[in-house]
């Protein structure tokens, strides 16, 4: 009787460790903010050892893919998803603004570190194929004290479906209406000239390891890998280089006529010091959750990201959002049912 005692304690006790396993919350999409998620999630663990996150860094295209047909449990994109996609998608989704950032575009020609600046006429002619050689007139005028070589320019753009360059095409939309007609916006569009990289990753490595080249890619990425990416002509006419000022800047006028849904652009924003391929990205979440436990881990976390998290933001290269944006997210956040 006792020995049988024995067992039944040793089976309570493994069931009681197997129940203690921490609840893994999977999630799948944008590459852009990967860096700072990988920081939170790892961060929320250690003070959450009871929740764990395995997050696929495989593109915003790839995440809005996933979370439309429920395999993970939230999805990541830069671009907002459209009309016909929340449509398509098998319940309410929303999109809950995580960091912002801004797109730089890395380039390797002959000087090594020489300090840019690209006028809004010359990148969009650059990424249409109209400027073709690195000492184009176009691009020398603003870089007069430059010697620029007679290079033909290397055009490296994401092969995968994303946010990035969602970002990156819905710019160039609004600066270039050749642009807008030929090519459009999108996570994934027809290019017109250039090599494809998987990833921001991708991107910044073919742009390294090809001479002549340019791409675009987040700011993160082009320090990490300690590629020139220069100045970018803005609305009134300025260079400004990105920081994490200029991208606070550029959002600074969304913030104060913020949609409900979340779904903004602040590509081309007005303002002196506004940096113009600025973007938030965005978590997707269900607002009904299927399983509750999820429901409330993934409020939660929310909840230390709106808080704690965006204290983790600037030493990544991400700006904050601001406090409005935050509060407003805190008030759709109770729309979420466990």
């Amino acid at each position: 009787m006792k020995k049988l005692l024995a067992v039944w304690l040793v089976g309570l006790l493994g069931a009681g460790y197997a129940s203690a396993d921490p609840l893994l919350m999977n999630g799948a999409g944008a590459t852009f903010p990967y860096p700072i998620y990988s920081k939170w999630f790892d961060e929320y663990h250690k003070i959450h050892p009871e929740i764990q996150f395995n997050y696929q860094s495989i593109g915003s295209g790839g995440g809005i893919r996933q979370i439309s047909s429920r395999t993970v449990d939230f999805g990541a994109s830069d671009g907002p998803m459209t009309d016909q996609q929340l449509k398509d998608a098998p319940a309410p989704l929303m999109h809950f603004p995580t960091v912002l950032g801004g797109l730089v575009r890395p380039y390797h020609i002959e000087g090594g570190k020489t300090e840019l600046r690209f006028t809004q006429k010359a990148i969009a002619g650059i990424f249409l194929g109209s400027v073709t050689r690195w000492n184009d007139p176009e691009i020398q005028k603003a870089n007069a004290d430059v010697k620029l070589p007679d290079a033909a320019i290397v055009v490296v753009h994401r092969s995968d479906g994303s946010g990035t360059s969602y970002c990156w095409t819905d710019f160039l939309s609004k600066i270039s209406p050749q642009w807008a007609q030929k090519v459009g916006k999108g996570t994934s569009v027809n290019w017109p000239v250039g090599l494809g990289g998987k990833g921001n990753e991708g991107v910044a490595g073919l742009v390294e390891q090809t001479p002549d080249s340019i791409g675009y890619v987040e700011l993160i990425y082009a320090l990490q890998n300690k590629i020139a990416y220069g100045s970018l002509q803005n609305k009134a006419g300025r260079f400004v280089k990105c920081s994490l000022d200029s991208v606070s800047a550029a959002a600074a006028g969304a913030a104060r006529r913020m949609p409900k849904d979340f779904r903004v652009s602040i590509t081309d924003a007005p303002g002196e010091s506004a940096y113009p391929a600025s973007t938030f990205t965005w978590l997707l979440i269900y607002e009904k959750q299927a399983d509750p436990a999820k429901g409330k881990a993934i409020v939660d976390f929310l909840h230390w990201m709106l808080t704690e998290g965006q204290g983790y933001t600037k030493g990544l290269g991400y700006a904050p959002l601001s406090p409005q944006v935050v509060a407003e997210e805190k008030a759709a956040m109770q729309r979420i049912q466990l």
